[in-house]
């Protein structure tokens, strides 16, 4: 078990691809906070049979909510050894010109997707500062590199992951801490077929450039997941990891 003992947050862990990185964070050994702005009360009922998992409702786009989150953790098991940053808003978007998009929807958006990745960060490294050891996920998108039109504020939030996973990774790396980004490509979760605008716009387009001609199902994505949360990446800070079926090459 590659995570055994570990104490693991996953933001947006209740659903979607949250909970299989959850799932399969469990399977690993690790302990598990589900950290999401729904309630996670099926969701820690459903991994309840993989591990020992707790959950806690948490809105990442308040800096008082994530500190909770984090306060959960360290009441429960004393520790906080990954940061999952996966919570974000996606598949609940439409497709629409850039000039098009409502202030409120953009700002949304970049306080989740954005912010949500800061606070975050700032609610658990103190804990693994003191521990002089941890790691952190920020899961970006492969979109970024496309730069796909319809989703603008979506492609933006994802670029400054990747960037604030650069400048992190260069503050705490005296910390012992590493810091890394997760970029899926698209990625057929259930959220994702719930809104058939998000995709259906853009899979044929994605599938032609895949090098791998199938669609993306979460748990093509949990053990590049796993890889970067444990001591298997413990030299590798400051990176990205493409997980795409080969629609961008990096």
């Amino acid at each position: 078990m590659k995570l055994e003992q570990k104490v693991v947050i996953v933001t947006g862990g209740a659903v979607g691809i949250g909970r299989a990185y959850a799932r399969r964070f469990l399977e690993e050994g690790a302990r598990v906070l589900v950290a999401d702005v729904v309630d996670p009360a099926d969701a820690v009922k459903d991994l309840g049979a993989h591990g020992e998992v707790h959950g806690v409702r948490t809105d990442v786009a308040a800096l008082a909510s994530a500190q909770a989150m984090a306060e959960a953790a360290l009441a429960r098991w004393g520790r906080i050894d990954v940061l999952v940053n996966n919570a974000a808003i996606f598949a609940a978007l439409r497709p629409k010109p850039f000039e098009q998009i409502d202030e409120a929807e953009w700002d949304r958006v970049m306080a989740v997707n954005v912010k949500g990745v800061w606070n975050c960060a700032r609610a658990v490294v103190p804990a693994m500062r003191r521990q002089k050891a941890g790691r952190i996920v920020n899961v970006a998108s492969a979109i970024v590199a496309k730069g796909t039109p319809g989703l603008m504020h979506y492609v933006t939030s994802k670029g400054a992951v990747i960037a604030l996973t650069r400048a992190l990774a260069r503050e705490l790396g005296p910390d012992g801490i590493g810091v890394n980004a997760l970029a899926p490509g698209l990625v057929m979760s259930d959220t994702v077929r719930g809104n058939p605008a998000i995709f259906e716009f853009q899979q044929a387009a994605v599938l032609q450039s895949r090098a791998l001609r199938r669609e993306q199902v979460p748990e093509d994505l949990v053990g590049a997941a796993v890889f970067l949360a444990g001591d298997d990446s413990a030299f590798m800070t400051g990176q990205t990891l493409i997980v795409d079926g080969g629609s961008v090459f990096q």
